[in-house]
């Protein structure tokens, strides 16, 4: 076997914290394509975000096959003894995800994304985090061109706990969107006091641009403002004031993507070219 693309990195998982992520890949067509192949690309020190990936996207596709790919080989062993250890103990402890005939695996893999077969869906989260910005390009361009057609790449940056989260989603012609994703009834309390929170977790392609004169920072700053704005509807519920602000943005004549029942589950999605660094 080839040696893997890419540098073992720090591996936090946690119950949950892809759950904003795996959400919004559930409703992309890639991920809807019967018998699919979706790929958890550095899955991190256990076997958990592959498993509730497949349970998540096993509901709208139930032939959809996760396979997750880490560089570590002692984490690909792990993995696959939970993996086996949770088949054996039964889906009514754990969970229709690793059912006895759930479509899970995993294998040793980096940004050249080893397969059987090409891949509809990648989601590479808190991955290209720990690499330099540098580096992103070069990543995003080997694993698209892994991509079965009309694939989708997914990569971005959490927080430990899902709370916080942003993502790009990239096709064969490149990124195509960018997604924020927050639980907006704690904003306004410590540590997450206003939308911008986010800025501590943008995609590595965006963190170090959140500076004036750039598109991602001219964009939290009016989000910051349309959130302070709708601040009376606080009485009323935080989703209700995050649908107003995200309505505000667009109004503004920034290009948000989806309407009010997307907007409800704390996200916003809107065009790339609209925050692509200058």
């Amino acid at each position: 076997m080839a040696k893997p693309v890419g540098r073992i990195t720090r591996g936090t998982t946690g119950v949950n914290r892809l759950r904003r992520v795996d959400r919004w890949i559930a409703t992309q067509p890639a991920a809807r394509v019967p018998g699919c192949l979706v790929v958890d690309l550095g899955y991190g020190a256990s076997a958990t975000t592959s498993l509730e990936l497949h349970e998540r996207l096993a509901r709208g596709n139930p032939g959809v096959e996760v396979l997750g790919l880490e560089i570590d080989p002692e984490r690909v062993a792990l993995a696959t003894a939970e993996l086996a250890a949770a088949r054996a103990a039964g889906p009514e402890r754990y969970g229709r995800a690793i059912a006895a005939d759930a479509r899970v695996s995993f294998a040793r893999g980096g940004f050249e994304v080893p397969a059987p077969r090409r891949p509809h869906v990648i989601r590479a989260m808190n991955v290209l985090r720990q690499y330099d910005e540098a580096e992103v390009a070069g990543h995003w361009a080997t694993m698209l061109a892994r991509l079965a057609p009309g694939g989708l790449l997914v990569e971005g940056t959490s927080n430990e706990v899902g709370r916080v989260a942003s993502w790009v989603a990239l096709d064969a012609g490149g990124p195509r969107s960018l997604t924020i994703a927050l639980k907006v009834d704690e904003l306004g309390t410590e540590p997450s006091p206003a939308p911008s929170v986010v800025a501590e977790r943008l995609p590595k392609a965006l963190i170090h641009r959140n500076v004036p004169g750039e598109r991602i920072h001219a964009l939290l700053v009016d989000l910051d403002r349309a959130w302070a704005t709708h601040a009376p509807l606080a009485d009323l519920s935080a989703t209700q004031r995050w649908v107003a602000s995200v309505g505000a943005l667009r109004a503004a004549g920034w290009p948000v993507a989806g309407g009010p029942a997307r907007w409800r589950l704390g996200e916003l999605t809107l065009a790339w070219s609209a925050v692509a660094p200058a």
